[in-house]
């Protein structure tokens, strides 16, 4: 069983976005991420960025700070056909509130990382940023659900 001794995140930053609430932030089907955002990286972490130019996209984790509590499953506003589990959606509702975004970096001035793609809320609580690395072709993967919805919604 996970205890909480093994692992206490702390922010290592913050996002300045501009989204002051959720329901500012484009969900669904076809929601596109193209707002603007820094990544204020923490003064003791700036070294960490050392390269970090050299990469187009970033994974970004982060935390839903402003989410309570947590659902199985349920059913997403973009597919209403049937419930779905929380771990084959983003809902914000999950056991650990941890939420994955890929950004598009513009640049960097020392801590300040210039985003586009952001979705998350103001002052929400960055927990590590990675390179986007994939090798997996586009031809080989799989939306799931997601596609069945948008089949749908296209029809």
């Amino acid at each position: 069983m996970f205890s909480s001794a093994m692992f206490s995140p702390q922010p290592i930053g913050y996002a300045r976005t501009p989204y002051t609430n959720t329901k500012q932030i484009p969900k669904g089907l076809n929601a596109e991420h193209n707002a603007e955002g820094v990544l204020e990286i923490l003064a003791q972490f700036e070294a960490g960025l050392t390269d970090i130019e050299g990469f187009s996209h970033l994974f970004v984790l982060w935390m839903f700070d402003r989410s309570e509590g947590f659902d199985l499953v349920s059913t997403p506003p973009c597919d209403n056909s049937r419930p779905h589990g929380v771990f084959a959606t983003r809902s914000p509702r999950r056991p650990n509130p941890i939420g994955l975004t890929v950004v598009q970096l513009q640049s960097r001035e020392r801590n300040l990382l210039q985003v586009r793609g952001v979705d998350m809320l103001d002052s929400t609580p960055i927990l590590d940023i990675k390179p986007y690395m994939s090798s997996i072709p586009p031809e080989t993967l799989r939306r799931g659900w997601l596609a069945e919805a948008e089949a749908r919604a296209r029809s």
